[in-house]
């Protein structure tokens, strides 16, 4: 047993957004959890991405989860803060098409408790500093909001710790080890911890961790790259998408900018390994994902994809992704951003980033349990979803560990369908 560390009924692999919320969630159940995290929480993609707590546009089965998670980030504000506020988002549109495209959303979603309302021309205007670009409406939520990723997992661990959960930072998990075929500890590189479950949230990581067990999941990694401004009032509080940029009101007082083509994936020796799964998403969605020969290859190519417990892994080799931003899609998002609405002229860019988004081929999560090894539990793959339904993952994960109904279906997320 680790130097420190008592038995728990529950470890959990990963800091971020899902493995924090889990920790919650267990926590205040009363069971003993303890979350293990190789770098300091949220370090990657956790604290990386736009901040959104959508409903809208949401691929059908993530709706209910992102209907409960828009309650847990009410509450959790009224805790601690997390940045959340419920300012409302837009998906702007610019002829027939566009309209058609999400009123044929709303009429599949709103079967699982999605709500939206659609705007005129006049009722987006109303929302909007004025444009140069010719809207025609926007779909419109309300109910959707944001958070702020810079606070939000070091809040929730906050509450963790405080319903009893341990949170061990600069910790990587080497691996599991087995007793009568199910999970009975993982491996720290401070030594083992007896554990009953063992939960994998490690967001980028989560395919190389379950590789070492044998387990076989298909997930890459899409660069993605965001901006922010320095503090500015554009008289607008919604978050947008304009479909070449996004735009959403930080708490600090900038803006957070983007837009779906600056993700870019780099071909690297796992992407070979899955092409078949692989190549229909890449071309369906080549005008957002942009693919890539990189550096990157080389530097996956040095990668075990197989190595032992007993010495240093590659999850302390390298403690945190830090890509730098894809310099053009960040670029273009900022000039189509200026180009619709010319007050952002008055703007200055603040600071750009990079981060590593982990997808499966068909962007929805795996969320379940994997039963090959009894006790163990995979939340990854959210594909750029995680962030927003992330308190609502935690709960669904630690009922389930808990041998207790979700609140929301969890089969549409299985790994199995991937077979």
């Amino acid at each position: 047993m680790a130097e420190g560390f008592d038995p728990v009924d529950v470890a959990i692999v990963g800091g971020g957004i899902i493995g924090a919320s889990t920790a919650y969630w267990l926590a205040k159940a009363g069971v003993p959890t303890a979350l293990f995290e190789k770098g300091i929480l949220a370090c990657e993609q956790s604290s990386r991405n736009w901040g959104w707590v959508r409903t809208l546009s949401r691929d059908l089965p993530e709706v209910p989860l992102a209907l409960l998670a828009n309650r847990r980030w009410s509450e959790f504000q009224q805790q601690v803060d997390v940045g959340y506020c419920q300012n409302g988002l837009l998906y702007l549109q610019e002829n027939d098409r566009d309209a058609d495209d999400h009123a044929r959303w709303y009429e599949n979603a709103k079967v699982y408790g999605a709500q939206a309302s659609f705007l005129t021309k006049r009722g987006a205007q109303k929302l909007l500093p004025a444009s140069a670009r010719a809207w025609t409406g926007a779909m419109y939520s309300a109910s959707c909001g944001v958070a702020e990723p810079t606070k939000a997992t070091a809040g929730i661990a906050a509450l963790a710790r405080q319903a009893g959960a341990i949170i061990v930072e600069n910790c990587a998990v080497r691996g599991i080890e087995r007793s009568a075929g199910r999970v009975s500890a993982v491996v720290t590189e401070r030594g083992p911890v007896q554990a009953r479950s063992v939960l994998v949230a490690a967001g980028a990581w989560s395919r190389l961790f379950c590789g070492n067990l044998g387990i076989e999941f298909p997930q890459l990694k899409v660069r993605g790259s965001v901006l922010r401004t320095a503090p500015f009032d554009a008289n607008m509080w919604v978050s947008i998408n304009g479909k070449d940029f996004t735009c959403r009101k930080r708490a600090d007082g900038g803006y957070t900018v983007s837009q779906f083509s600056a993700s870019l994936a780099e071909l690297v020796p796992d992407s070979f390994r899955l092409m078949t799964k692989f190549i229909r998403p890449w071309i369906e969605n080549r005008s957002i994902v942009r693919v890539r020969v990189s550096e990157r290859f080389f530097d996956e190519l040095r990668i075990p994809r197989r190595f032992s417990t007993d010495r240093e892994t590659p999850f302390e080799h390298c403690r945190m992704l830090d890509p730098p931003p894809y310099a053009k899609g960040v670029e273009q998002a900022w000039t189509r951003l200026r180009e619709a609405f010319p007050v952002f002229n008055g703007a200055r860019i603040a600071h750009s980033w990079g981060g590593y988004i982990d997808v499966t081929p068909d962007a929805m999560p795996v969320i379940g349990a994997l039963h090959d090894v009894p006790g163990l539990y995979l939340a990854s793959g959210f594909s750029g979803h995680g962030f927003g339904i992330g308190p609502a993952v935690g709960e669904c994960v630690a009922a389930l560990i808990c041998g207790n109904e979700p609140p929301v279906d969890l089969k549409p997320f299985c790994l199995t369908r991937f077979a």
